[in-house]
């Protein structure tokens, strides 16, 4: 199983930049990541929505991918403030991210939503980032596992038939935006927990789904990270709007 993932998967650096950015600052940003970036993976910036349009601009013709950091369960209608997969895809994103901890915490998305989100994006031919993790009284609580497989599990439910084609991320909610960080062998477990339950749902196809880490992946931790065999990449928060950093970064996913 390890040869074949070592074969067929390149691994993937998504920045999140969450609610940051200016057209001037992004400008700088997205040109010193393009000109200082020799990717060996694959690499995609999820841009607030306003700035979609800038984006993709700036990275035509090259490799970087554009992704969006949510996207509405509708495909139209009267859904004040939200951007539908088609609306995404006509602005050639790639990747959309669903069901991050701050969607879950901050506007009461549940695991439903989550697996209905990722199939309008999967209907247009955009990758869902499907986030999952647990907060630090779970983990106290030793319900890791329980937690993460049971969001997982609601994605699997809905989109099983297309399954192999998302991207999961593991993002432990006591770990984003604090400095803190999981250990690798502490990511390394839960990566090796949801990679045997795509295994089941996904049989041959498990090998190939990529599974990130989203907790403080920063310049110093990321090589150590990355090197754990179920670790497929990171979708990366504040390092992503440092372009020294983010490049560091993309230089470790080799």
């Amino acid at each position: 199983m390890e040869a074949t993932r070592e074969m067929t998967n390149r691994k993937l650096i998504a920045g999140n930049w969450k609610m940051n950015g200016s057209l001037s600052a992004n400008e700088v940003l997205l040109k010193a990541l393009l000109q200082g970036a020799q990717p060996a993976c694959d690499v995609a910036v999820c841009v607030p929505a306003p700035y979609l349009a800038q984006a993709r601009g700036l990275l035509a013709d090259s490799s970087f991918a554009l992704g969006a950091q949510d996207v509405s369960a509708h495909p139209q209608g009267a859904f004040t403030g939200e951007q539908s997969a088609a609306m995404l895809q006509d602005f050639g994103v790639r990747y959309a991210i669903v069901g991050h901890s701050e969607r879950r915490q901050y506007h009461g998305e549940t695991d439903d939503a989550v697996a209905a989100k990722a199939a309008a994006a999967l209907s247009k031919g955009i990758t869902p980032i499907v986030c999952v993790g647990e907060t630090l009284a779970e983990r106290d609580a030793g319900r890791t596992e329980e937690v993460v497989k049971r969001q997982l599990a609601a994605v699997i439910h809905v989109n099983g038939h297309c399954i192999s084609e998302i991207v999961v991320a593991y993002e432990p909610v006591w770990a984003i935006g604090t400095g803190k960080t999981a250990t690798p062998e502490q990511a390394q477990a839960v990566h090796a927990v949801l990679r045997a339950q795509l295994h089941h749902a996904a049989s041959q196809h498990a090998a190939g789904i990529k599974i990130l880490y989203g907790g403080s992946m920063n310049a110093s931790n990321a090589a150590e990270l990355l090197f754990q065999p179920d670790i497929d990449g990171g979708l990366i928060g504040g390092a992503s709007l440092k372009a020294p950093d983010f490049l560091q970064i993309i230089a470790a996913a080799r």
